[in-house]
Formats: C-alpha cells, structure tokens, sequence
C-alpha cells in the first residue's frame, strides 16, 4: 500500500469515525509540544502528563494546542503515561455532548472562552472595553494592528515618510540653485 492511501485512510478514520471513550480511556486536552511526537496534556481534573502520538498518525494528522484528544493509558510510563487513539474535531466534541460522555470541566472551559471571544468581538477589538473612541479613527486601526502576526523570519524596515520629503525638497533645492549657477 502506498503512502498516499496509508494517509487517505488514516485521515478518513479520523474524521469520519465517532469514538466514545471506554472506561480505562480519558478525554484530555493537550497543551503543547516538546516534541520527539510527544504531547503535554491536561485532563479534566487539572493533571498534567506527556502522550505519545502513535505512528500511524506522524506525518498525517497534525494537532495543535487547545485541541482534545482520546487517550489510552500507559501503566509502565513514568513520563509518557498515555497515548492518543483518536483526535476530536468539533464534529465528535458534539457528538460526545449529545451521548452525555463529555467532561463538564472542559464544557465550562471552552463556554468562558466562547464568551471572551464573544466580547471581542462585539467590543470591536483587544482592550476595547466596550467603549467607542469618538472621532479618532486612527486609534481603533493602532489597536487592530496589535493583533496582526508578526513574521519573525523577515527583517523589519521601517521608513518614515517625513525623511523622505525632506531629502527630496533639499535635491531640488539643490538643482535649482545648481542650474542657476
């Protein structure tokens, strides 16, 4: 079997397949990665451990901070104490609330942020408070561009345009009394 079908597989067992947990499985949370194909996860009750992506996964799927995952235990790990056997989207998010299996700490958790997000939104930016700045336009665009991304890999030039215009006023300048001469 190719490598394209192995993906082609894996990628629609993961997003077309409903899992529900089994009694030694646990929803977890992840929290980043140190990497070597581990991650740092949280479950429902606060306890922070590592979790190993199984090979099946590597290359194919990719998971990020925030996102939840199905964690089958590993008794003998004394870092490692887990790996991941499935990866929840929100369509399985959705179907775990329905079935009622679905942590209510992690329900609290992602309603909190729903609810900032929310109030970002309406406020009209970061630090908004709700209040409108009246006739400073300038000030709500300063206030966008703070959450803008930053690529690091490039240099930052920044140019000012008042240099600018003075270089060019003092070239004519220049010209002018050359041509004159």
């Amino acid at each position: 079997m190719s490598q394209a079908t192995k993906r082609k597989h894996v990628v629609k067992e993961v997003l077309g397949d409903y899992v529900t947990p089994t009694e030694q499985q646990q929803i977890v949370r992840v929290l980043g990665s140190p990497g070597n194909n581990l991650h740092e996860a949280e479950t429902a009750l606060g306890q922070r451990f590592l979790v190993s992506m199984p090979t099946k996964f590597r290359k194919n799927i990719w998971i990020k901070r925030g996102d939840f995952v199905i964690v089958d235990p590993i008794e003998e790990g004394e870092k490692v104490k887990g790996e991941i056997s499935a990866i929840l989207y929100k369509d399985h998010i959705q179907h775990l609330k329905t079935q009622g299996v679905w942590p209510q700490e992690f329900s609290v958790d992602s309603a909190a942020g729903e609810k900032m997000n929310q109030e970002k939104i309406s406020s009209g930016g970061l630090g908004g408070g709700g209040e409108e700045e009246e006739g400073d336009e300038e000030g709500t665009s300063e206030e966008d561009d703070s959450d803008l991304f930053v690529n690091t890999n490039r240099a930052n030039y920044h140019y000012s345009e008042s240099e600018g215009e003075t270089d060019s006023e003092e070239e004519e300048e220049e010209n002018s009394v050359d041509g004159k001469d």
